[in-house]
């Protein structure tokens, strides 16, 4: 029998495949997560309100409640990360589960190594995204070189006291960069943290956001930019920053 410590992570799978289940509980399991197993959709609120779930991987086909409404129904309420999983291949499906709030999508058969890796990403997606809003919610401004970012009023007032407008998306990516400074934030953490939820265009969108903000604060007064590109890495926001609580 297996046993977990309390801080393990907590995977919620439904899927009405017992072998599926099973093979999911084992692997999982044996690299240190808990797993409960659901048939169907029908006791999904009752465990969300009896445990914490980390992760939900649902199927995509379900007796009575499927995969799409019990995301769609979950995303309403929460930020849980969600892997859809399905035996059948048309894009059409995938798109549907992505845009009513799949996080990822794994069509059957799939390796349980694959399974395991795109949950690990997610959680590191998820932790970075939940590390950044609670720092917002704790910090009322952050100074950097002469510039501030006022965070409840979404202001960015530059040294010489003049206030450039932000787009959410650049706001967001300031304010992730500014919780994290000198250390390298990945292009898959910054999408996240800037909501940029767009298959085609990941790391293209990213650096172009990344390009835009630049232009608007500048160069540090070492004559080098804020934002410094770690080749392979993603991004470095180098310069002192103070919060203020």
């Amino acid at each position: 029998m297996q046993t977990f410590s309390s801080n393990a992570t907590h995977i919620l799978a439904v899927d009405d495949d017992p072998s599926m289940r099973q093979l999911i509980m084992d692997y999982l399991g044996d690299h240190g997560m808990r797993v409960t197993t659901l048939a169907d959709g029908r006791d999904v609120t009752d465990v969300m309100e009896r445990e914490t779930i980390d992760l939900l991987i649902v199927d995509l086909k379900l007796p009575g409640e499927d995969g799409m409404q019990i995301t769609r129904r979950l995303r309403d309420a929460s930020d849980m990360p969600i892997i859809m999983l399905t035996g059948r291949q048309e894009e059409a499906d995938r798109v549907m589960g992505l845009e009513l709030g799949a996080d990822d999508y794994l069509t059957k058969p799939f390796s349980p190594r694959e399974l395991l890796a795109r949950i690990r990403a997610l959680l590191r997606r998820s932790r970075a995204h939940e590390s950044v809003a609670d720092n917002l919610s704790r910090i009322r401004a952050y100074r950097f070189s002469g510039w501030q970012l006022n965070v409840r009023l979404r202001r960015l007032t530059a040294p010489s006291g003049d206030q450039l407008s932000l787009t959410n998306t650049e706001f967001n990516l300031l304010a992730a960069f500014l919780a994290a400074p000198r250390q390298v934030l990945s292009r898959e953490q910054l999408l996240l943290l800037s909501r940029l939820h767009n298959d085609e265009v990941y790391d293209r969108a990213i650096d172009v956001q990344v390009g835009r903000l630049r232009k608007k604060i500048g160069l540090a007064p070492s004559g080098e930019p804020f934002i410094r590109t770690e080749r392979g890495s993603g991004y470095l926001f180098d310069a002192e920053v103070d919060a203020v609580r």
